[in-house]
C-alpha cells in the first residue's frame, strides 16, 4: 500500500513531500534488509552496500549492523486510523468500479458526499489507486441517482457515470439469480450430515462463511435492483 501512496506523493507533492518520501522509502528498505539477511544473507548483502549510505547507515557488512527492534514510542494510532479510512475508500471505489463491471481503462468522476477536508485530501491517492478520472466533494448528501453507493465510515462514494436502468436492472436480476443459486447449494451442502459430519472443521466453517457472504451480497443486489424500480 505504502509503494502505490508514494508514487503519488513522488509525483504529485511538494519539493518537501516528496524528499521526506523518497527518505522514508530508503529508511524502511535499509530496515527491511537487515530483517531479512538470516533469510536471504546473500542478495541483502549486495543490496545493504549500495542503500547504506542513502540511508545514513553504518558499518562495513550488514552482518555486523543492529538487528532492528521494535520501537512502541513511534506507533501513532491515529496515522494508523487515517491510512486505514483512505484504504477501506479505496476498496469501496473498487466494489463500484466491479458493481458496475467497468474496465480498469476505463476512468469515471467519484463524488463523495462527507467531510470536504478529508476529500481533498485523499483525493490524489483515490484518483491513482482507483482509477478515477477525478474526485469531487458534495457537501453532506449525494445526488439523487440510481447509481450503486457505498458507505465507509461517515462518507458515502458514488460513481457519476449515466446509468441504462434497463440494461442494469437486466444485469443485477441474472446476477441475483445466480446469487440465489448458490445460496441453495451452500444451505443444500451445510444440510447433509455427512458433509458436517465428515468434513474437516475448516472446510464447514469455510461454507459457512461463504453462505454468509452469500446472503449479505444477495441483500446488497436486492436493495439495489429495488432502487432501479
Amino acid at each position: 500500500w505504502y509503494l502505490e501512496l508514494a508514487k503519488v506523493q513522488l509525483q504529485n507533492g511538494n519539493e518537501k513531500q516528496q524528499a521526506c518520501t523518497r527518505r522514508t522509502l530508503v529508511r524502511v528498505l535499509e530496515t527491511l534488509l537487515r530483517l531479512a539477511h538470516p533469510l536471504i544473507p546473500f542478495i541483502t548483502e549486495e543490496l545493504w552496500q549500495s542503500v547504506k549510505s542513502l540511508a545514513a547507515a553504518e558499518g562495513t557488512s550488514i552482518m555486523l549492523a543492529a538487528y532492528p527492534e521494535t520501537n512502541p514510542a513511534k506507533l501513532d494510532p491515529a496515522s494508523e486510523a487515517r491510512i486505514q479510512l483512505l484504504k477501506d475508500m479505496v476498496n469501496a471505489c473498487r466494489s463500484l468500479r466491479g458493481e458496475m463491471s467497468l474496465p480498469p481503462s476505463q476512468k469515471v468522476p467519484l463524488l463523495i458526499a462527507g467531510d470536504p477536508a478529508t476529500v481533498s485530501e485523499f483525493a490524489p491517492y483515490l484518483q491513482a489507486l482507483a482509477r478515477m478520472e477525478s474526485v469531487a466533494a458534495c457537501g453532506s448528501e449525494l445526488p439523487d441517482n440510481d447509481a450503486p453507493v457505498q458507505i465507509v465510515g461517515d462518507f458515502r462514494l458514488m460513481l457519476k457515470i449515466e446509468i441504462d436502468i434497463d440494461a442494469e436492472r437486466a444485469r443485477l436480476g441474472k446476477e441475483i439469480a445466480r446469487i440465489e443459486g448458490e445460496i441453495a447449494k451452500a444451505e443444500k451442502k451445510l444440510a447433509t450430515p455427512s458433509f458436517v459430519e465428515r468434513a474437516p472443521e475448516a472446510v464447514v466453517l469455510q461454507e459457512r462463511q461463504r453462505l454468509t457472504d452469500f446472503v449479505a451480497l444477495l441483500a446488497k443486489l436486492r436493495n439495489q435492483h429495488a432502487r432501479l424500480g
